[in-house]
């Protein structure tokens, strides 16, 4: 059973977020906070693998919060639930180590499939989030020298935050598809990480973006 946390200022939101959560197999809400501080109380009476963390709040904002939780609690897996899709926010967020970031418009299908994606260990970024960072990145002109990455793989990272498919990249480079994806796997051990959400948290902590 997934245990969740839900920390929003407005109650009727809250109440919304539980039924909704309800009806989801396996998971369940097992506490609710009105403020940041509120919820890092909680999190010392309660346990939860999964916080829901809205950004706006009073007092301790989302993002205090969330470096609090990260410091006190580094097992809880933070998924943002907010209307905020500035990339100043995210890319805070980001950089601090949350496991996920999701709109308060998002449907029932998307919220279950992202809560299960932080709590199993992975990443999970909406739609309308991940291209407001890669808008972000797009409006960049040039992308520093990373010393670990080649060239080439250089390349694909630009033509990356353009939103090009492998198989557009290559066309543009005039390599194989073979190559190109040989190239992001290896951009993957290289950074680290596993997925796009991560090498776009890779060019975050870089300051490419």
């Amino acid at each position: 059973m997934i245990k969740i946390i839900i920390a929003d200022d407005h109650q009727m939101f809250i109440a919304g977020l539980k039924l909704i959560i309800q009806s989801f197999e396996n998971i369940e809400v097992v506490g609710e906070a009105l403020s940041g501080e509120a919820a890092l109380e909680l999190l010392e009476k309660v346990n939860a693998d999964v916080i829901l963390l809205d950004t706006n709040m009073p007092g301790m904002d989302g993002i205090d919060a969330a470096k609090e939780i990260r410091k006190k609690f580094p097992d809880v897996k933070i998924l943002m639930v907010t209307m905020h899709k500035q990339k100043e926010f995210i890319i805070q967020l980001i950089a601090l180590g949350i496991s996920g970031y999701i709109l308060k418009n998002t449907g029932a299908d998307e919220l279950y499939t992202a809560i299960r994606t932080v709590y199993e260990g992975g990443e999970y970024f909406g739609e309308e989030v991940t291209k407001e960072i890669v808008q972000g990145m797009r409006n960049k002109s040039s992308l520093p020298e990373i010393q670990s990455f080649s060239k080439r793989e250089m390349e694909i990272l630009k033509l990356l935050t353009e939103e090009l498919s492998s198989a557009e990249i290559a066309e543009r480079l005039f390599i194989s598809h073979h190559t190109v994806e040989s190239h992001r796997k290896n951009m993957h051990i290289k950074a680290g990480v596993k997925n796009t959400a991560g090498l776009i948290r890779y060019a975050i902590n870089m300051k490419l973006i």
